[in-house]
């Protein structure tokens, strides 16, 4: 096995993000030896008295017991005793700041400035019947419960191997499994949440409105509950043949007599299949406007560079975005809580701003009830990768967001509706479930940054690596789809890296594959359920 080891980079590299930052992070791979007489301006000639790792904190003043840590010109702690300069700033020295109110927000305040349009980007999509548009052309079968998992495992194998060589133009198959539909407190408050998910999921763009139906037959989640009668129009689907198993909707139910043992359950889910993927195979790419695209943003693994290369680029990318037309959702609850005023002043309207702090009051609710608050969220890894808490790391997560005013609000996993512009999309900060509830958006193109690094993707959807550091997409060389570290390393900038994803963006969204398609990586769909379970 080849192991590549690098040497601490000269000269010593500071990043300061704010004037008023009496902190700035380390930007050698390897970090710096304690001794080390740190740059000017940003270090003034100081000298280490620690060693620091690569992307964590070095005070640059003296600090007293009390005295605010700023980073991003904003607290991000409180120093728990004497921090002399030149010492290594980590959570263990830090108390975190208690959350920012709710009330007294600045409400749609911000300076409204509207950018040129971007005309005359395009890219090769599938066109559905409804007007959306794909970047994939797949078979998705739906389920209403976890109890037919094993049945669909076992069809989809089969559709794969058997059948998906005749019909070269259908790019998979996935199946919609989760946890859901039986064993739950379906009528209780919060159980609309992973129903409306899973409905939504099934309109995906991706899917070309081509979905199957497996279920049992006695679950709680009935099919017609699943999709009641006008919650969505597929493809020689009507609301009267949809509890009926063989028809045109495609609704195979495991319980019926017709099943006579496990072979007649395979033999009538590809029977089924065989129909969707006839009229799947005869669908082609063509050029579409990049204002078709639904892009989800999202970050996991994050570290401290993440808020210095990757999301600040992934910002000035989803400002060219709204730019172009395209729709764009930015998530992660718990991970920009402690920007809200940033995004309530960023509001179209008031009534946005106001919608903004009903989710976020919502999800202070959820946690309050959980008996944990907004700190639970930071792992070990992002502690490793210099990241002290909550409030560092949303800094850093907000700014993926860009700069232009956000046009609307989403509740967990309801639908975009034709709707365009920056939307803020109400998820946990979970990946997997985030990923789940923007897929249900309607998200047909997903960018994820990572610092630590992470082999997260989907099968419903192509996912965009985009790797902070320089040293984590050398060594996940076939892993990560775009280097952000370059900005740090001074041969990029965060304007150039924007253009290259945006590039990037339209060439996923024609057909290339990205690094996780290539090798199948793929997460499980994971719902977002905060109802009781029985």
């Amino acid at each position: 096995m080849n192991t590549a080891v690098y040497a601490p980079s000269w000269p010593p590299v500071l990043v300061r993000m704010h004037e008023r930052d009496n902190v700035a992070i380390v930007g050698n791979d390897g970090g710096l030896a304690a001794g080390t007489e740190l740059p000017g301006p940003v270090g003034r000639g100081l000298v280490l008295r620690d060693k620091v790792p690569q992307a964590h904190k070095v005070s640059l003043a003296d600090l007293k017991a009390g005295d605010a840590v700023l980073r991003y010109g904003i607290p991000i702690g409180y120093a728990l005793a004497d921090i002399a300069a030149g010492r290594w700033v980590h959570e263990r020295l830090l108390r975190m700041p208690e959350a920012r109110g709710l009330e007294g927000l600045p409400m749609a305040i911000a300076a409204k400035h509207t950018p040129a349009p971007l005309e005359g980007r395009t890219f090769q999509g599938y066109r559905n019947a409804d007007g959306s548009v794909g970047t994939r052309n797949l078979l998705a079968i739906s389920t209403t419960v976890q109890c037919v998992a094993g049945v669909l495992d076992a069809a989809l194998e089969r559709i794969r191997r058997e059948m998906l060589p005749k019909y070269p133009h259908v790019d998979g198959v996935v199946g919609l499994e989760h946890s859901y539909g039986c064993g739950v407190a379906i009528e209780a408050p919060g159980a609309e949440i992973p129903i409306r998910t899973l409905r939504h999921l099934a309109r995906n763009p991706n899917f070309g409105g081509e979905v199957m139906l497996l279920s049992l037959g006695c679950e709680k989640l009935q099919p017609d509950r699943l999709l009641p009668p006008g919650s969505i129009e597929l493809r020689g689907s009507t609301v009267a043949d949809r509890g009926t198993p063989g028809n045109s909707f495609g609704h195979v139910r495991l319980q019926d007599d017709t099943h006579v043992g496990f072979g007649a359950m395979m033999t009538a889910i590809l029977a089924q299949a065989e129909s969707h993927l006839e009229r799947l195979n005869r669908r082609r790419r063509e050029t579409v406007p990049a204002s078709e695209l639904v892009v989800g943003m999202q970050c996991g693994g994050s570290d401290a560079f993440s808020g210095v290369t990757a999301n600040p680029a992934v910002g000035f990318c989803t400002d060219l975005l709204v730019r172009a037309g395209a729709t764009v959702m930015f998530s992660e609850t718990t991970e920009v809580r402690d920007a809200v005023e940033q995004l309530t002043a960023r509001a179209a309207t008031p009534q946005v701003a106001a919608r903004i702090v009903e989710e976020m009051a919502w999800y202070d609710a959820y946690l309050a009830r959980g008996a944990v608050d907004r700190s639970a969220n930071t792992t070990p890894g992002n502690k490793a990768g210099g990241l002290s808490n909550i409030v560092e790391k949303a800094m850093g997560s907000i700014v993926k967001s860009g700069s232009v005013p956000i046009d609307g609000v989403l509740s967990p996993g309801e639908h975009l509706n034709g709707r365009r512009g920056l939307f803020y999309a109400a998820t946990p900060a979970s990946d997997f479930i985030c990923g789940t509830l923007q897929l249900a958006s309607g998200m047909n193109l997903h960018v994820f940054t990572t610092g630590r690094g992470t082999p997260y993707g989907l099968a419903e959807c192509p996912v965009v690596k985009v790797a902070t550091q320089s040293r984590l997409a050398r060594r996940w060389h076939d892993l990560m789809d775009l280097d952000a570290g370059a900005i740090a390393n001074g041969t990029s900038t965060i304007e150039a890296m924007g253009w290259a994803l945006f590039d990037k963006l339209l060439a996923v969204a024609s057909g290339e594959r990205t690094w996780a398609e290539k090798h199948g990586l793929a997460n499980q769909l994971v719902l977002f359920n905060p109802a009781p379970v029985t």
